[in-house]
């Protein structure tokens, strides 16, 4: 118990620049308190005691402004950052290394019976009052911005702003020749002419490769997306393979 407690207040130390102290951490921290409260929560949880399970968990919100399901799965070093008006629902899961800033739900549609809220993957970042909603996985890495809607599950290493309904296309291309002058990538060079949908493009650059990840909006009645691209990649006798795809399959 005290390796756990002191792991979470190392966690919050390394996160939170604002943090001075050990003591200011463990005694004026909402977040840590609510984690804390939950860990006890969820034991009577799992041991069919709900009645008991809840009423910790009310008292937690009460006093923290965080409201977690004793039922809900947390992995480790969850923070919690500010935390007033969070709300964790029942069948959440959340994994290793994530940060929930203040103002975010992890909810249900009102649709779904049984899982009905997202499971979380790892070193995820959730934004100010973003709202996570309905029983899908937001994938390893991803971020999730301020406000943001999230209806349908998202890639690992994918920043999701706005309203997120899921995606039609999801295409991803490999580079291994980060030199080549016909490829500067960026979303000022890499070009899509598409109608009535909405494309996000997002580039994931490591020292070897660079991956770009073309996610379209799921046009209405099912319809294929219109999209062309514009990029001119014939001269480069490396990477023409691999660019020329088509991207209404």
């Amino acid at each position: 118990m005290f390796k756990s407690i002191k792991g979470a207040i190392k966690n919050v130390k390394e996160h939170d620049p604002a943090a001075k102290t050990t003591l200011e951490v463990l005694f004026l921290y909402p977040g840590l308190h609510a984690i804390f409260f939950h860990r006890i929560a969820h034991w009577f949880y799992k041991i069919k005691m709900f009645f008991i399970a809840r009423l910790i968990s009310h008292i937690s919100r009460f006093l923290t402004g965080i409201e977690i399901h004793p039922g809900a799965k947390i992995g480790k070093n969850l923070f919690i950052d500010h935390g007033s008006g969070v709300v964790i629902g029942e069948t959440t899961e959340i994994g290793d290394n994530v940060m929930i800033y203040q103002g975010a739900t992890l909810g249900g549609t009102g649709k779904d019976k049984g899982k009905r809220h997202p499971t979380i993957g790892n070193n995820v970042l959730i934004s100010t009052g973003a709202k996570v909603l309905g029983p899908f996985k937001v994938g390893d890495n991803a971020k999730i911005g301020g406000n943001a809607v999230v209806l349908a599950e998202v890639p690992p290493n994918t920043t999701v702003v706005g309203v997120w309904k899921g995606h039609y296309i999801s295409k991803h291309l490999d580079f291994k020749c980060l030199n080549c002058e016909n490829f500067m990538l960026s979303t000022d060079t890499f070009k899509l002419a598409v109608k009535d949908n909405n494309v996000n493009i997002y580039k994931n650059e490591t020292d070897d490769k660079i991956m770009l990840n073309i996610v379209i909006d799921k046009p209405k009645n099912d319809e294929k997306a219109d999209i062309a691209c514009s990029q001119n990649c014939s001269e480069c006798q490396v990477c023409n393979e691999e660019m020329h795809f088509s991207p209404n399959d």
